[in-house]
């Protein structure tokens, strides 16, 4: 996942206030953190890997200035890794310049990558984001015809803000799989991947940037334009709503943390269990370890400890750092000892967290342990901007029920039903991507899935 923000102000510090959208939207890309900013058409950029708070200093801060800024924070799915591949990303090309920040994954990057090159476009990175800067910088029409352009040339998932010609620019994919909302701040725009974004500087939410909808923020106010038709209802990730997206946020109306604690409730009707206590995993499994503790009238605990300063095992891109992390980030409390115990996460993706967190409870004189998941079985790979591309890597790809707790050592496991997920989310299955737990994606996919693929071949 990322983390995109945009600001357009005459009269505020864009800066400051992207730098501190950024700090909302820190749990989507924890890899690299930028800000672009636009001062009377002037492009200036710092982009570093690290945490927003590591990349960004007062004194950085005090360097952007400009009336015009976008940000981003950056958890790689297509490119590794490294200081290139950081945004926003700045194109310089025969039109315009542009600097860009996305969120999504393309699934047609190679095709247009090989397109641009033969047109003499050199590519700088190893990401397919740079294919987006390049279609815009490239084409001749006006600013907004120019992206209107290259929406239609992409396929895949794209919430995208840029930096060009004096103007802010925000577009999201025909089927919205990743979030982008509007908001204002008085009479300034701003745009984010989430409403807490808007929430924490102060702006009032607007609506959602519409699937296949162009907005452009310039000094005549803000403009929009149906770009690419929408796809059917659409199709929002339903993945950020039981993992992603923070609990205080609002997706497609729906306030995120109220629709995990009815997850919860829903899988202590679908799953009930006899036992002591209800542990969280924290921080994303808590709201439906709330809904789980209350349906089933077990006492909740907090039972397992976190440590804040470490980040989330899932989106760090290296195997042996997410074990490492695992190890770090959490410690049982005493009164687990001789307890049954209901722990409730909102997903079990490779497995490794699990199996670790349910031998340190035993270790730590658990009676029982019974695992209850406020999802279905994660079975197929995303290619729309989640980093579990291979099927391999899926512990319960191809694999029953009885084989995951067997895997990970639990006294039993139990999933919420797609139905019970459905209901929860209150969203109709047609306006919602459901692939990983279905395999059924709304459309076509990529033969080379892996992230790397852009990357040159070792010496």
């Amino acid at each position: 996942m990322c983390g995109v923000f945009g600001v357009r102000s005459a009269e505020r510090d864009v800066a400051r206030l992207t730098y501190f959208g950024l700090h909302a939207l820190q749990h989507r890309g924890q890899e690299s953190a930028g800000i672009a900013v636009s001062d009377r058409g002037r492009l200036t950029v710092l982009r570093e890997m690290g945490l927003v708070t590591q990349v960004f200093s007062e004194q950085k801060l005090r360097g952007l200035h400009g009336e015009l800024a976008i940000g981003h924070t950056r958890y790689s799915t297509t490119g590794g890794a490294r200081w290139a591949n950081a945004q926003p990303i700045v194109h310089h090309g025969a039109q315009r310049t542009v600097a860009l920040g996305h969120n999504g994954n393309l699934v047609n990057a190679g095709e247009l990558r090989a397109e641009l090159a033969e047109r003499g476009v050199a590519a700088r990175t190893t990401s397919d984001t740079e294919v987006i800067a390049a279609l815009i910088a490239s084409d001749p029409a006006p600013l907004a015809d120019a992206v209107a352009g290259a929406m239609r040339r992409l396929e895949g998932a794209y919430s995208v803000v840029v930096l060009a010609e004096h103007r802010l620019v925000a577009f999201r994919d025909p089927h919205g799989f990743r979030p982008l909302c509007l908001g204002r701040l008085d009479d300034d725009w701003v745009v984010a991947s989430e409403t807490c974004a808007l929430d924490l500087v102060g702006a009032e939410l607007v609506r959602e940037v519409a699937p296949g909808e162009l907005v452009v923020a310039g000094p005549g106010g803000l403009d929009s334009r149906q770009a690419v038709a929408q796809a059917g209802g659409g199709a929002l990730c339903i993945f950020e709503f039981f993992y992603l997206a923070r609990p205080d946020s609002r997706l497609a109306g729906v306030e995120v943390h109220g629709a995990r604690v009815r997850m919860g409730e829903r899988l202590a009707a679908e799953a009930p269990v006899d036992a002591d206590l209800v542990l969280p995993i924290p921080d994303s499994g808590t709201p439906a370890a709330i809904g789980f503790a209350r349906a089933s009238g077990i006492p909740f605990s907090e039972g397992l400890i976190k440590n804040r300063y470490v980040g989330r095992t899932f989106i760090q891109p290296d195997q042996g750092l997410r074990e490492q992390g695992i190890r770090m980030k959490y410690n049982p409390l005493d009164e687990l000892a001789g307890r049954r115990l209901v722990i409730v996460d909102d997903t079990i993706v490779r497995g490794n967290t699990m199996r670790q967190l349910v031998a340190m409870l035993f270790e730590a004189g658990a009676a029982e342990v019974h695992v209850r998941i406020s999802s279905a079985p994660i079975v197929g790979p995303c290619f729309y901007g989640i980093d579990f591309a291979g099927e391999e890597e899926l512990i319960a790809a191809g694999q029953t029920v009885e084989d995951v707790r067997d895997a990970i050592g639990a006294t039993s496991l139990a999933y919420l039903s797609l139905e019970g997920l459905q209901d929860a989310v209150q969203r109709p299955e047609d306006t919602v991507c459901r692939a990983c737990l279905t395999r059924q994606y709304p459309t076509r996919v990529p033969i080379d899935t892996s992230k790397l693929r852009f990357e040159p071949a070792p010496a």
